[in-house]
This record gives C-alpha cells, structure tokens and sequence, in this order.
C-alpha cells in the first residue's frame, strides 16, 4: 500500500522517531500496510460491556462499558471513573485481536471468542468476585 509523504512525515513526529528510526520504521513493509489502513481503524470504537458480575471490589455492573478507540487507547471521558485495573489488563489480548483483523479487511465482530473476565477466581475458588466483559466494535459516529 502506498503512503503519502505527508502521512510518513506525520507519523515520524507523532512518534519522536529520529531519521535513522524512521528509516527503519519505513523498511518495514506491515508498517505501510498498518498506516494505509490507520482511517478505517480510528474511525471504530471497541467497546467491553460487562455480561457478568459477582464480588466486584470496583462494582462493575452488568451493562457497564468500557470504551476503546480503534488503536486500543482508553477513552477516559467515555468510561466509568473508577476501572479494576485486573479487569483492565484482560482486554489487551482482544483489543489486539479487533487489531489485526481490521488490518487484514476482516470484521472484527466475526471474532469467535469475544469475552474475557478479571484474573480474580471469584469468592468459591479462593477469590473476591469475577466479572466477565464482552467485546464488540462499532462505527465512530
């Protein structure tokens, strides 16, 4: 895929890349591939909506949401003001998933396992509680 000067010259100094990095960051060809599909990406939100939940010490309810631009950056004035951190780390897994499917032109809502929980076994195994989060990307409007 071909990318403008403009867009290499944006992404070098978004990034800080000095000119040696960002000779090696254009040598890279999945490197283009990710930046001419960059619009698409930015242009979804992924959202984790919690589907389950027992003994939340941060009280995620069942309907919560937590909210992702397309790159997987938290979107702190769309979510709730306190988030578990163990809850939290779960999603990256996903968020990467939602990722490569939309640099490889595949719906990332065709994924097959969508949900993910907190480390946290729940009261009966030893722990405090669980929720469970499910994943779903829609059009940024």
């Amino acid at each position: 895929m071909k990318v403008s000067d403009e867009a290499w010259k944006m992404i070098k100094g978004h990034l800080g890349y000095s000119d040696e990095e960002m000779k090696l960051f254009k040598e890279r060809p999945e490197n283009a591939d990710v930046l001419s599909k960059a619009p698409e990406m930015m242009n979804k939100t992924i959202i984790f909506e919690v589907i389950e939940s027992k003994g939340c010490n941060s009280q995620h309810k069942v309907g919560d949401k937590l909210y992702f631009d397309g790159a997987g950056n938290f979107l702190t004035k769309l979510n709730p003001k306190r988030v578990c951190i163990f809850a939290l780390s779960s999603l990256s897994g996903l968020i990467f998933a939602v990722n490569e499917l939309i640099y490889a032109g595949v719906d990332p809502n065709e994924m097959r396992f969508k949900a993910t929980g907190c480390f946290d076994v729940g009261v009966k195994c030893g722990g405090w509680g669980h929720i469970v989060l499910k994943c779903s990307v829609v059009d940024r409007h």
